[in-house]
């Protein structure tokens, strides 16, 4: 497709003059950063993470550096990127649920708080160039037509080529921004991935190499819709033909070939997530039913494939400009696949999130847990060169780890406020070092989770019962232990109670998603998340 011509705007970060930080400034001591984030991607779907899905790029950076096992994410696109940009809880940074509308709650602002930096603000403050290409969705839906201060180009990123939104179409995503211009008219062989890639390429070949780069590309594949040019759909068709039964039981053996589940652990076939208890078997699906997963999958592929092209793009222009040696690279999702596509959609996701439990929106380790790859250019630099880190992380965790990379520091003040980070580096892990113990908390529309300890305390809603889990020897949350641990389960319900009133996750809403949006929008018309 035509490559995208970006006018390059002399943009500042306009909180960069509260920042109070010191670190080192510009120079390429200081690794240039090129953080990827995919949106709705399963565990299992890349080959380096045992998928079937065609992905060398993505599986060249694995080979290289080190792949988590155990990286969680918030469950769903908008608080895992609120988190990962402001290495906050999402609920603390203003986005507990969807950009759908400002509730003018503190933990529903639909959009990332102003009075916390950005991950750009912070790096841009201590001598990087910032960059950013794709999906932002954490500015309030209802801000789309004009920046309200909470743009991309106007939360730390010196250049940003676009799309606000959190869905739509490939080929005519809308709204398009170009830094802070609307970008109104597309190609005819406009392909977001595509652009998202241009967009990424273009920047890396302006920055000037005396200074760091920070680079984010957050890409929309493969987020529903299904969409992807016929002849890149049927080059993935022949591989789904087997139905997802077996592709299901060959991801998980390559898993445990490759050192991401333990090989004593049996693949189990997960129930209750489907309609009357019963999930169904491939043979059990109509010749037509097939046809279309079969259909549905490979468009799936493809999109991943796509994105995978692309990141082989970025990795060659980092090393024709002589800046890949000096770089460092971190690819995730921000939760896991989604059964939003209906029955077969659902069957679709239970393969993507193989071997995991339930999907995205969900807490269950199938919504949250999502691959992590961290590598250096340098393969000097990757003492776990081609290996499996267990240590548990989450996306929060991703802005702490980038300043520790960067060798920059946080901010104690901003805005005359004070401001301390919630997540912890992963630097330490990929030296073979342990991260520090700690507790993780989850929740998204009154699916809630705490992970500690090796244990996990899990429920699908507010309505349901805690389930007690121990991950150590049941990591794919088959087995409730509430009943024969009560205790420990009461104890650590009470640590996440405490934590939700902290985090202003009180009051649950328990609208449906229209009549949530309508009720806010009648109590509160100003929808333009200026004061938040």
């Amino acid at each position: 497709m035509n490559k995208l011509i970006l006018t390059s705007l002399a943009l500042t970060a306009s909180a960069s003059p509260t920042l109070a930080a010191s670190g080192q400034t510009s120079g390429t001591s200081q690794p240039n950063i090129v953080l990827i984030l995919c949106d709705d991607m399963g565990f299992s779907d890349l080959a380096c993470y045992g998928g079937e899905v065609h992905t060398p790029n993505i599986d060249y950076l694995a080979e290289h550096g080190v792949r988590f096992s155990q990286f969680k994410n918030t469950g769903r696109s908008c608080p895992s990127r609120a988190a990962l940009l402001t290495g906050h809880y999402q609920h603390e940074a203003g986005m507990g649920w969807m950009t759908a509308v400002d509730e003018h709650r503190l933990g529903y602002r639909g959009q990332i708080s102003s009075d916390i930096p950005t991950i750009a603000e912070v790096l841009h403050k201590q001598g990087y160039n910032t960059y950013m290409s794709g999906k932002w969705h954490v500015t309030t839906d209802g801000a789309f037509d004009s920046p309200n201060g909470s743009y991309p180009a106007q939360r730390g990123f010196e250049k940003y080529y676009g799309c606000l939104n959190g869905g739509g179409s490939y080929y005519k995503p809308t709204p398009v921004y170009n830094n802070l211009q609307r970008v109104t008219k597309l190609p005819d062989d406009y392909y977001y991935t595509t652009a998202i890639t241009d967009s990424a390429v273009s920047f890396i070949k302006q920055h000037p190499v005396a200074h760091p780069m920070f680079l984010y590309i957050a890409h929309f594949a493969p987020h529903l819709p299904l969409e992807a040019p016929k002849e890149r759909v049927d080059a993935c068709r022949k591989r789904y033909e087997v139905g997802y039964d077996v592709l299901r039981q060959q991801r998980f053996e390559r898993q445990k070939a490759l050192g991401l589940v333990d090989k004593n652990m049996e693949l189990p076939v997960y129930q209750r997530e489907f309609q009357d208890g019963k999930r169904p078997a491939w043979t059990d699906l109509t010749p037509e039913q097939q046809a279309q997963w079969v259909t549905d999958m490979a468009t799936y592929a493809a999109m991943i494939e796509i994105m995978d092209d692309g990141i082989g793009q970025v990795i060659k222009t980092l090393k024709d400009k002589s800046m890949y040696d000096n770089t460092v690279f971190l690819f995730m999702s921000d939760n896991g696949a989604t059964r939003e596509g209906g029955y077969l959609g659902q069957l679709m996701a239970d393969l993507s999130n193989t071997p995991y439990r339930s999907y995205k929106s969900q807490v269950f380790q199938g919504g949250t847990s999502a691959p992590l790859i961290i590598t250096y250019g340098d393969e000097a630099k990757n003492p776990m060169k081609g290996g499996v880190c267990r240590e548990i992380g989450h996306i929060m965790d991703i802005f702490p780890t980038c300043l520790d990379l960067a060798s920059a520091e946080y901010p104690t003040i901003f805005h005359n406020q004070p401001v301390q980070l919630r997540g912890t580096s992963l630097l330490p892990a990929l030296h073979h070092q342990k991260i520090a113990p700690r507790d993780l908390y989850f929740e998204h529309q009154s699916s809630s989770a705490l992970i500690s300890d090796g244990w996990k305390l899990v429920r699908e809603n507010d309505k349901s019962p805690w389930q007690l889990i121990n991950l150590v020897t049941d990591p794919f949350e088959t087995q409730d232990l509430s009943s024969q641990y009560p205790l420990r389960a009461k104890e650590m319900e009470n640590k996440w109670t405490r934590w939700a009133e902290q985090q202003h996750v009180f009051p649950f809403e328990h609208r449906s998603w229209n009549e949530r949006i309508n009720y806010y929008k009648s109590l509160y018309p100003d929808q333009r998340g200026e004061h938040n």
